[in-house]
Parts: C-alpha cells; sequence; structure tokens
C-alpha cells in the first residue's frame, strides 16, 4: 500500500463512523423539526410520525431519500442498542454495506434496523418501527 493508500485510508470515514455521525445528525435534525428523539421506545412513534408526515412528493424524505432513510436507520438501531443492549456490526467491503448494518443484541437477536426503515417509508404503518423495537424488548413491564 503506498502513502496515497495509507492516507486515504486515514482519512475515508469508516461505515461505523458514518453510523454514528449519521445518528448525531438525524437526532439534531428531527429535534429541530418538532419531533422528539432522545433515544426511548416512545422516539419511535416519532420516527414512524415523521416517515408518516415527510413521505409525500413534497416531503422532505423526497429531497435525500438515501441519506434520510440510512439516518432514520442509524438511530432506530442506536436507540435498539441502548435500551436492550448491543452492539453495531458492519463491513466496509460490502458494496450494500451501509443497509446490510446490522446489531446483534445481548439477547444474540441479529436486527437489520436500516432496512427495516426502508421497509416502514416502503409498506407504511404496517411495518412501524415502534413495533418492530417493542417487540424486541426482553422485558415489556420495564417500557
Amino acid at each position: 500500500m503506498g502513502f496515497m493508500d495509507k492516507f486515504l485510508k486515514k482519512i475515508t470515514p469508516t461505515l461505523y463512523e458514518d453510523v454514528y455521525a449519521a445518528c448525531e445528525w438525524v437526532v439534531l435534525a428531527l429535534n429541530s423539526s418538532g419531533y422528539n428523539a432522545d433515544y426511548t421506545i416512545e422516539s419511535m412513534k416519532e420516527i414512524d410520525r415523521f416517515i408518516d408526515e415527510q413521505s409525500g412528493e413534497n416531503g422532505i424524505i423526497s429531497r435525500n431519500r438515501g441519506k434520510i432513510l440510512f439516518s432514520l436507520g442509524c438511530y432506530v438501531g442506536e436507540t435498539v442498542i441502548r435500551l436492550y443492549g448491543g452492539k453495531w456490526y458492519a463491513d466496509d467491503n460490502d458494496p450494500k454495506g451501509e443497509i446490510n448494518a446490522s446489531v446483534k443484541l445481548d439477547s444474540n437477536t441479529v436486527i437489520f434496523p436500516i432496512q427495516r426503515v426502508i421497509k416502514r417509508y416502503q409498506n407504511g404503518s404496517e411495518d412501524s418501527v415502534y413495533v418492530y423495537a417493542y417487540t424486541l424488548s426482553p422485558d415489556k413491564t420495564k417500557l
């Protein structure tokens, strides 16, 4: 590997870094737009509401669909990790790494939150992210 390859590798963010940066970005964007993104199970209802309200042809999602859906998926995954424990898994060599990033929960369940947000966007409320996150809870009495 030459000098330039090493240099570019150093400044090119990894998929892990992208996940966390996207999560931070979407939290700021949602909170400044009247949605409550606070890493709680209730905030998953806010993600559903945002997708419902912003999915039309004049909605904000239509302006930058890939970045927004990726960022929402990162937020969903990070919220699930904070609620139930777990860790992100991503492969920088996977050409579809952004879509295939997964979370392995402490319960050993593996989820694909970015794919789930895409399904929610495509299919509507039948694929609610709130229901998705809620059903992952090992103890629903603590929610």
